[in-house]
């Protein structure tokens, strides 16, 4: 059996906030996203696809910012997390395709890091996982450089269970 999710996330940025994405930093960035953790909106992007891959919910349900356990966490460790849960579900993850919108930090030169980073921490080869930039083109909060957002998709693959199934 084969099962698609898809993960959206966006984060506020603000001048002089650390910058990182899918676990890689951009220390020349002037901008950061704002978050209850590390803000790695990639990350968290990724984690909600996966999740919704094996429905095993969101984001919010497994860390939620009302713990002060995830306040400042790395959010590699909570991608790490994920994957272990999917894969305790009876899941397999085949590819991870993300599409980060943004005006900065510019990913050029950086999203092979990014792609390599992903693909280390989900236990995958580099030519399972994608990482993309486009920018908002001066609209809405990602072109006026507000914020960032991420659309992650993912397939999983498992043996279908009568729970899976919904038989």
């Amino acid at each position: 059996m084969l099962r698609t999710g898809i993960g959206w996330d966006r984060h506020r940025l603000l001048p002089g906030r650390r910058c990182v994405l899918a676990g890689v930093e951009f220390t020349e960035s002037p901008v950061g996203p704002v978050g209850f953790s590390d803000g790695d909106v990639v990350c968290h992007a990724v984690i909600d696809a996966l999740l919704g891959a094996a429905a095993l919910g969101d984001i919010g349900r497994h860390f939620p910012d009302t713990d002060p356990a995830h306040a400042g966490a790395d959010s590699l460790d909570l991608l790490a997390a994920t994957r272990d849960l999917v894969q305790q579900a009876g899941w397999t993850i085949v590819n991870i395709d993300c599409s980060v919108i943004a005006e900065r930090p510019l990913l050029a030169g950086r999203s092979d890091d990014m792609v390599a980073t992903l693909a280390r921490v989900l236990n995958l080869a580099i030519g399972q996982v994608s990482v993309k930039a486009t920018r908002g083109e001066g609209l809405g909060p990602e072109g006026r450089g507000d914020c960032i957002t991420v659309l992650a998709t993912t397939l999983v693959a498992g043996a279908a269970t009568s729970e899976q199934s919904g038989d």
